[in-house]
């Protein structure tokens, strides 16, 4: 499956059970957006990162924006404590990462915390945890401060999202021990 059938899966399950927060999400993001966003990164977004922000843009609007705040995003969505960055939240967490040489720690470059071919797409407000896809394979992998990175956590961001329909499908069938639906929007519990 492709990652623009498994987000539509995922965007169709939203709007079926947990309306008013599909109702809440923006529309896509423009190629002009993301060429800006590249050329001041300094990276070109992967394929299946540029198809998925063709079609669902996550930023929220600018005047809900705290910046008081590393990442800011729609709250509960995909999980409790996360969120699907936009591709400003995006650049603003790269250029927060990314370092003059390339990874970091450094002296690490076979195991590094960060590299600059991993771009955030899901983070905690703070930035200290989330997801990034490679842009040299597409891969999925996972950060958290004072912790390891994991990479290939998920074969592509197609399988991540798969996942995330998973997830979707247990809560809308109440078979979910820590979230349900109620007045249209996922709550977590």
């Amino acid at each position: 499956m492709s990652v623009a059938e498994s987000w539509s899966r995922v965007m169709s399950l939203l709007r079926e059970h947990a309306p008013a927060d599909h109702a809440d999400l923006p529309g896509p993001a423009t190629e002009r957006m993301l060429a800006a966003a590249e050329a001041r990164m300094g990276i070109s977004l992967h394929g299946d990162l540029r198809t998925w922000l063709l079609r669902s843009n996550l930023d929220l609007p600018e005047e809900d924006v705290d910046d008081d705040v590393m990442c800011c995003g729609f709250d509960g969505f995909p999980d409790e404590g996360s969120f699907f960055l936009g591709i400003r939240a995006m650049e603003r967490l790269y250029a927060n990462r990314s370092t003059s040489c390339g990874f970091d720690p450094p002296d690490q470059p076979d195991d590094p915390f960060w590299r600059n071919e991993w771009i955030p797409f899901l983070s905690d407000q703070d930035g200290w945890r989330g997801k990034f896809v490679d842009v040299r394979d597409g891969r999925v992998g996972s950060w958290f401060v004072g912790g390891p990175s994991v990479t290939g956590e998920y074969a592509s961001m197609a399988q991540y999202f798969d996942s995330v329909a998973k997830t979707l499908t247990r809560i809308a069938d109440g078979s979910s021990p820590v979230c349900r639906v109620a007045g249209g929007r996922l709550v977590w519990s």
